[in-house]
């Protein structure tokens, strides 16, 4: 009788598995190898299915791949929630491990070199992370509003990033920061999201502008304005979380300093500090009316005016000592500040010519003249979408951006369908992750986000990016398809 009730549960999982994502997920792996053999192929060759090729190579990846995500679908669903801090803590010693790995490729200690195989800890971490989070966040009494609950959830992501840039491998570190798209979904305040926007508006501003002058003056474009925004930031938090009345008096005063101060660069001085002043003075002030009224909002808000200004200032300092040298010259190029086509702004700038000589229809499989003559470097890994312009032209881009797309709704929709916490969360995990892989990726290689070194999932070739985005998806597939069965 049991026998026969596991037969009939496991007949109804397979009735109940998402069978338009998986027909998602097939279409992409079709188009991912069309790409990669597009990217890696060379005049000449004979055999694509060659496993001494990329292409025969990335047949076996996703042969491999298939079989992992029939196998996750065939497990038990319980199984992903029980051991889910032991997959994490079995990861996190694999990801500490890899630290010290003698094997140094491009610079990063991030691969595990077993013999002819190399795996890459940092795409499996990922699931582990998510499934951690998941479960930490779905026990009884949990509030992510509480700070002693949402220190531990941080410290969740934490962890895994602080080993991964320790392997020199801080563009896989960033994509952490896309679980704060899940944080949002589950309660997170929206002015740590605004808070988190607003550090990119400050380093953006800040270093774009920072060597332009007003006029004939010492102020700096950069400092004067992300010294202003801080307090045009922190009065409309005023205006939305306490009264809207000094709100109106505070927005009056700054304003009018503010255009008081202009006056004075008739006079050679720095009208910064007299910015800096009203900052300050700002945070006082709102320290008191916290103080007078007991309201935390307005510690919260003295807070984020005060961070805003060390994190500003603090820019440089991570732009000059945190970052590698080749990574400054990446944003500097980003941001206008170096051309340097022959230098950082080579691998964008060839992309850009590959993407844009496939016109609207492309140049057609294989015959793409950029990828073909190995101008653009990476171009089968996190240059890839590239070869997709130059071969398959906007028409060929445009279809599998919509591809993308489908898959990021299909996983909102699956995500809000899900009856348990646990399995909703793990959901938007995943569709974090592929949001902010699909958005950074395809932006870096356009020339609109920073050049940080991430796959492009399904497409980029390798099999621990596949391996990790396989596992990542399937699993989800595996708690949505029992979300009645229990």
């Amino acid at each position: 009788m049991v026998q026969r009730a596991d037969n009939n549960r496991q007949q109804s999982v397979l009735r109940s598995i998402d069978w338009w994502t998986i027909a998602i997920y097939i279409a992409l792996l079709t188009f991912g190898w069309v790409s990669v053999c597009g990217a890696s192929y060379s005049y000449g060759e004979t055999d694509i299915f060659s496993l001494s090729t990329r292409s025969g190579m990335q047949i076996v990846w996703i042969g491999t791949s298939i079989v992992l995500g029939t196998t996750i679908l065939l497990l038990d669903d319980r199984f992903y929630d029980t051991f889910a801090y032991i997959i994490y803590g079995l990861l996190l010693l694999l990801l500490f491990a890899t630290i010290f790995n003698p094997h140094s490729i491009k610079g990063s200690r991030s691969w595990l070199v077993l013999g002819p195989l190399r795996l890459q800890p940092a795409e499996f971490a990922k699931f582990a992370t998510a499934l951690a989070l998941s479960k930490f966040m779905s026990t009884y009494g949990y509030n992510i509003n509480t700070w002693r609950h949402f220190a531990v959830t941080l410290l969740l992501i934490m962890l895994p990033m602080v080993c991964i840039v320790l392997q020199r491998e801080t563009g896989s570190a960033l994509v952490y920061f896309a679980f704060f798209l899940m944080f949002y979904r589950e309660g997170m305040p929206g002015s740590i999201l605004f808070t988190g926007v607003a550090a990119v508006v400050y380093f953006v501003v800040g270093i774009r502008y920072a060597d332009v002058m007003i006029g004939a003056s010492t102020t700096s474009v950069g400092e004067f304005t992300v010294l202003l925004l801080i307090q045009l930031f922190s009065i409309g938090m005023v205006w939305v979380y306490c009264d809207r009345r000094k709100a109106v008096q505070l927005l009056f005063y700054s304003l009018l300093v503010t255009l008081l101060s202009l006056l004075l660069l008739l006079i050679p001085i720095n009208i910064s500090y007299i910015q800096m002043a009203l900052v300050v003075a700002l945070t006082a002030y709102l320290l008191w009316e916290g103080l007078g009224s007991r309201f935390k909002a307005y510690f919260f808000i003295a807070l984020f005016a005060a961070g805003s200004a060390m994190f500003y200032y603090g820019a440089d300092y991570i732009m000059q000592e945190v970052m590698e040298p080749h990574q400054r010259s990446r944003i500097n190029v980003l941001l206008g500040l170096d051309e340097d086509l022959r230098g950082a702004g080579y691998n964008v700038n060839q992309s850009e010519i590959a993407i844009g000589s496939g016109g609207l229809e492309g140049k057609g499989f294989l015959n793409g003249t950029q990828t073909k003559l190995k101008f653009v470097p990476e171009q089968d890994t996190d240059f890839i979408f590239c070869t997709v312009g130059e071969e398959e032209g906007f028409i060929g881009s445009a279809g599998v951006l919509l591809l993308f797309l489908a898959l990021i709704l299909r996983l909102i929709y699956l995500s809000e369908r899900q009856p348990f916490q646990f399995n909703r969360i793990y959901g938007y995990c995943v569709l974090s992750i592929f949001l902010f892989h699909v958005f950074i990726n395809v932006g870096m290689v356009l020339g609109l986000t920073p050049v940080i070194g991430i796959p492009l999932p399904f497409f980029s070739y390798g099999g621990s990016s596949l391996w990790g985005f396989t596992i990542l998806l399937f699993i989800f597939l595996r708690l949505d398809a029992n979300r009645n069965l229990r």
